[in-house]
């Protein structure tokens, strides 16, 4: 009963800080209309039309000036943001600050500070697994929905991709949880057994789509650093090292001579003129069979960071995030050959995923152009096109008129479905390989375009219509 009677008051106390979010998308594009009647023939227009993609989610109240918190991807490319309040009151909303790379967003109306609760937040490093987990939002929409659950892992990270040619990253530090999440509880509050925030759900894994006790929410000390920040600003810079890399495995260490125990992180590739560039950070220089698999090895094993051990690369995102910002000098101590020296980063500001800069592209290829939007295949965007769950490829959204790949007649999204709480167009070519190499991700075709020039082809091998084809593209020079 003492239980019931706490959850009984966080929710009347917390319940009318955390918001319905509705957001509105314009496109333009060919869209395909299904006949009232089975008789009557499949109508595919000619000309663009203009149609409108709604989406929900969920945000809580920030402070008493109108700020209200939420995920970016709730709110990215909105035409219009809606926010509805405990009480029933529906108000438009602007869009303050977003930052693609922590999936927060910041948007604000127009309320009286009295009729504003903020929500209580909590600093989630202090988070243990096994507390209570307290998710309040709006999972398909049902409104101010509570659920109870219990924090199962911490220290996960949350890879944030990217729609166009720019590099990929990984939110630290996201809490797990079994407190059901469904599509439309981003951008809502996980709360403790005090009703304090400790984290934003952004996220679930699932075959289904739906619930099966693995949720992530990203915790409140990264909320806490980013949006004071948006709002004051409209944007967050990330302090960034430079590096791709990966964890170093028993069988890596072997193949580099190692101690098979030895922990650390092992960089795979250094970004041309980054910060880890100019320090002299060496990145692996060869390729190893491991198990049937090419590996790469022989780059510098990171093993501390500012004096913090490293023992997976995920740790030095870690650090990253928690404790340095961008311009401030850092120690990395590195295996090199076995031998262990010290290198001194000045760390800059990440490079933003939206746009290719030299940081992330090579001089020489900078201005290669492809001109499509393209999503990674995931198991959810497979089924939803009728093809089987494993296939890999790249989903390609949209064609930008006039470039490359408009020409080649590649064909981007037309279809719209809900797939976690959100309308995304499918129907489009996915890429499954150029050149006769396979591309599984976007990053592979990404990697590919940036290492080509301007006039060479790619045969690119596409599924349209669940049918294999061969698309050739003579890739261009960025338009200015």
């Amino acid at each position: 009963m003492a239980l019931e009677e706490t959850l009984h008051n966080i929710y009347t106390r917390v319940g009318p800080s955390v918001v319905h979010i509705r957001v509105v998308q314009k496109h333009t594009g060919i869209t395909s209309e299904l006949p009232d009647s089975p008789d009557m023939p499949f109508v595919v227009p000619e000309d663009p039309q203009e149609f409108f993609i709604p989406g929900l989610g969920s945000g809580f109240v920030w402070d008493r000036e109108g700020h209200i918190v939420t995920n970016n991807h709730v709110v990215e490319g909105a035409d219009r943001i809606t926010v509805t309040f405990h009480d029933g009151t529906a108000m438009d909303a602007e869009l303050v600050g977003a930052d693609p790379d922590s999936d927060l967003a910041v948007v604000r109306v127009d309320m009286p500070p009295d009729q504003l609760q903020p929500v209580e937040v909590f600093d989630s490093n202090q988070v243990r697994v096994g507390q209570i987990a307290i998710a309040i939002g709006n999972p398909f929409g049902l409104e101010g929905t509570m659920t109870v659950g219990f924090v199962s892992a911490l220290g996960r990270s949350l890879p944030v991709g990217t729609m166009g040619t720019g590099p990929s990253y990984s939110i630290p530090d996201i809490i797990q949880t079994d407190a059901s999440i469904n599509p439309g509880n981003s951008g809502g509050a996980l709360l403790d057994d005090q009703g304090r925030l400790i984290g934003v759900p952004s996220a679930i894994r699932s075959p289904v789509q739906a619930s099966v006790g693995i949720g992530f929410a990203i915790p409140s000390a990264i909320v806490q650093r980013v949006v004071p920040v948006l709002i004051e600003t409209g944007t967050y810079e990330h302090p960034w090292l430079g590096v791709m890399g990966t964890t170093l495995t028993t069988d890596l260490a072997r193949e580099m001579e190692l101690d098979p125990n030895q922990h650390g992180a092992l960089v795979l590739e250094v970004v041309t003129d980054g910060p880890s560039d100019a320090a002299g950070v060496r990145g692996s220089d060869r390729q190893v069979l491991i198990e049937g698999i090419e590996r790469r090895v022989g780059g510098d094993v990171i093993i501390a960071f500012d004096g913090r051990p490293v023992e997976q690369f995920d740790d030095l995102v870690t650090y990253l995030n928690r404790y340095t910002q961008v311009g401030q000098t850092v120690k990395l101590t590195v295996l090199r050959q076995g031998k262990e020296t010290t290198l001194d980063v000045t760390l800059e500001s990440r490079p933003t995923a939206s746009a290719p800069t030299e940081e992330v592209v090579e001089e020489e290829t900078s201005n290669t152009w492809l001109g499509i939007r393209g999503l990674t295949l995931v198991p959810a965007l497979a089924e939803a096109m009728e093809l089987p769950e494993d296939q890999e490829g790249v989903l390609v959204q949209q064609v930008e008129q006039d470039s490359p790949a408009d020409q080649a007649h590649l064909r981007g999204s037309f279809k719209n479905v809900l797939i976690e709480g959100e309308y995304v167009l499918i129907g489009g070519d996915v890429i499954i390989a150029a050149n006769e190499r396979p591309i599984r991700m976007l990053e592979d075709l990404q990697q590919l375009v940036r290492r080509s020039k301007p006039g060479e082809e790619l045969t690119l091998t596409v599924l349209r219509d669940g049918k294999e084809e061969e698309v050739t593209v003579t890739l261009e020079e960025y338009p200015d």
